[in-house]
């Protein structure tokens, strides 16, 4: 955590994601975060993100000296497009519309690295203690609605995250099994991104495919539950509660995925200062990684095993890190405007 002195300044944050969107205005000081006041908006209610924001300021009526917005999706140059979302987001509009003298767009995953810098010991778990470099890379990999990948150059001068789109990136199985999961998902979408698997809906994805694959009927109160509500949340409970085996299989083999990308993305980042499971599934289930499929296969790289052994690994418990990173990103550019 950086513990240099800084002025307290009064920042918008928000988490802009596929399923939902989340507002603050945050004090912030250095890496010290402290949330005023929040709410929470199911974002396909709405047609784009003035609207929420024109009923947030008309809720919550607040002076701010910036405004920052972590988005899934790309941003470039002030501008945004949402991938789960019709919505497009430009920076200047929005300073221009809410008399907001500076608004940032990062991507949501760059906002998640950021906010790691506010988080206490009590917020991450550890699922492997390796033999952290205290100056090396970091890397952040979240299933949520969607998968997203972010990287963090750390040094002497600080953490530097930056963006990527690498969720996108094609899907690599490595087994029998999940060649054939490769094939049952290339005929409904031709490219298979780690997307189409790491997420909420890929893990629906892996259980119809085992359904198909295996040839076994799905109960009808699974069938029910799917219905009325979130598909991957009650497949998740059917099987961390034990109430379906082939629930707990598509969770096992989601699991075992989930460690195969997160050893890539580390691999890709050199990320020996640490890797970091952000994003709503994986504190849901903490039990299923803690199991050894996980971090198997995020060691299991050939002759790459002995440097990822050295790789600590933890999942972020905190919520709240999508809102603290874009806050803490928007008063360190004020902080440098006024050095």
């Amino acid at each position: 955590m950086n513990t240099r002195r800084s002025h307290s300044v009064r920042v918008l944050a928000g988490d802009i994601g596929g399923t939902k969107t989340r507002l603050a205005v945050v004090e912030v000081a250095g890496a010290r975060v402290h949330s005023v006041v929040e709410a929470t908006y199911r974002s396909a209610a709405h047609a784009s993100l003035e609207a929420i924001l024109t009923v947030f300021f008309s809720d919550h009526p607040a002076s701010v000296q910036a405004a920052c917005f972590g988005i899934a999706g790309p941003v470039r140059d002030g501008r945004a497009r949402t991938t789960n979302l019709p919505w497009r987001v430009q920076a200047d509009a929005l300073a221009k519309r809410f008399s907001i003298d500076r608004v940032f767009l990062l991507n949501d995953l760059e906002a998640n690295a950021w906010g790691i810098q506010a988080l206490g010991p009590e917020d991450l778990h550890t699922l492997h203690e390796g033999d952290p470099d205290p100056e090396g890379n970091a890397a952040v990999i979240a299933a949520g609605t969607g998968l997203g990948e972010a990287g963090i150059c750390r040094d002497r001068g600080g953490w530097h995250p930056f963006a990527t789109e690498g969720g996108h990136a094609d899907f690599a199985p490595g087994s029998d099994l999940e060649i054939a999961l490769l094939r049952f998902l290339r005929a409904r979408h031709g490219h298979v991104s780690w997307e189409r698997v790491l997420s909420g809906p890929g893990l629906v994805a892996i259980h119809a495919f085992l359904r198909e694959e295996r040839a076994v009927p799905m109960p009808q109160w699974l069938e029910e539950e799917m219905r009325i509500g979130d598909g991957a949340a009650a497949i998740s409970r059917a099987a961390q509660e034990g109430r379906d085996g082939l629930c707990a299989e598509a969770l096992g083999l989601f699991v075992r995925l989930y460690g195969a990308e997160a050893g890539n993305l580390a691999l890709k980042h050199m990320a020996t200062g640490g890797l970091y499971l952000g994003g709503g599934i994986a504190p849901k289930i903490l039990g299923a990684l803690q199991d050894d499929g996980f971090i198997q296969a995020f060691l299991d790289k050939g002759r790459m095993r002995p440097l990822l052994e050295r790789v600590p690994v933890q999942v972020i418990l905190n919520d709240r890190t999508a809102l603290y990173g874009p806050a803490v990103y928007a008063a360190r550019r004020l902080e440098a405007t006024r050095s």
